[in-house]
């Protein structure tokens, strides 16, 4: 199946304004610059329309929580659009 870290990278360069940033699994919310609450409600918004799929409000409550990072996130998007990578 496909990969979806192209996609996601593109998205996060959007929303931050950072055409240089590169995603890694274990990166979390505090490794970029800018990323607060309100950027979390966009950094989502943007993902959703992105992947066509839609999160709970639980799961935008807790995307920068404890033991979250980039690979968790991947991990939820693919459980939501049914790809592996």
């Amino acid at each position: 199946m496909s990969d979806i870290r192209p996609d996601l990278q593109e998205v996060f360069r959007h929303v931050f304004g950072e055409g240089e940033l590169i995603l890694r699994d274990e990166m979390t919310a505090d490794d970029i610059d800018g990323w607060d609450s309100m950027m979390t409600i966009n950094l989502m918004i943007a993902i959703e329309k992105k992947f066509r799929i839609k999160f709970a409000a639980a799961e935008i409550a807790g995307i920068k929580a404890d033991g979250q990072n980039i690979g968790t996130l991947i991990q939820l998007i693919q459980k939501k659009t049914n790809r592996q990578s």
